[in-house]
């Protein structure tokens, strides 16, 4: 999701707008963007299974597919959201698609995926203590935002929040920075709701700390990224002719 910033010099007479996405945040106290931990962690090799699919579907169609995949993780993961927060989710409850920015009505998976991660929470019972919060790693330089923070029994617990079918090595490696960016994390966990290969349709899967991997996969991401910055353009304060 684009996001613009505009800052307004009236001795130059001009306004800056700064537009950033989902590879950058900005960090108000500093006055400083940071990159996202999904955007580092997406250096990290993606496998043989991967180029495989990527050149069986074509690059089109796969960049279609994934697209497809984040609106729907994304209205997924509003819909969890406003369920955390004790609201009612209905089969026709909308959502924004980022796409398209507009509402949606949630479609019948999107719908099982909610339901499977209400049943998740009955199952398990965590005690939640946030949600969709922002965090940085200053000494490290990055940021990222975590889905969920709670404790189950005496666990402090981080969860990354997917809708996919599998766990890809680069989410492994985003919930290890996101730990690393908190203190006395016990437990950091994928749940993937809307699982169709068991019956419960979720699968919650604890994972081990791979922040070293994560600290070498952002070396090779500062190399290739070398002098990326986020667009920013000066436009006059008015116009006429």
């Amino acid at each position: 999701m684009k996001i613009e910033m505009k800052r307004v010099d009236d001795e130059k007479g001009i306004i800056q707008i700064t537009t950033t996405d989902e590879r950058w945040y900005y960090k108000e106290k500093n006055d400083i963007f940071v990159p996202s931990v999904t955007w580092i962690a997406s250096f990290y090799p993606k496998g043989v299974a991967f180029y495989k699919w990527l050149a069986n579907k074509g690059w089109d169609e796969a960049e279609a597919l994934k697209i497809a995949a984040g609106d729907k993780g994304s209205k997924v993961h509003q819909a969890i959201c406003d369920l955390i927060d004790n609201k009612e989710i209905k089969i026709d409850s909308k959502y924004i698609n980022h796409s398209i920015e507009m509402l949606e009505e949630l479609s019948v998976e999107e719908y099982e995926c909610v339901i499977s991660f209400a049943d998740w929470f009955k199952e398990t019972n965590p005690t939640i203590l946030n949600r969709e919060f922002v965090v940085f790693n200053d000494e490290m330089g990055y940021t990222g935002t975590v889905d969920l923070l709670c404790k189950i029994g005496d666990k402090l617990c981080l969860i990354d929040i997917k809708t996919s079918p599998n766990i890809w090595p680069e989410q492994e490696l985003q919930v290890s920075a996101y730990k690393h960016a908190l203190k006395d994390i016990n437990t950091i966990a994928i749940l993937q709701v809307g699982y169709k290969r068991n019956k419960k349709l979720f699968k919650f899967t604890e994972i081990e700390d791979c922040f070293d991997v994560f600290l070498a996969t952002k070396q090779v991401w500062k190399k290739e990224t070398e002098g990326i910055v986020p667009l920013q353009k000066d436009y006059p304060l008015s116009i006429k002719l």
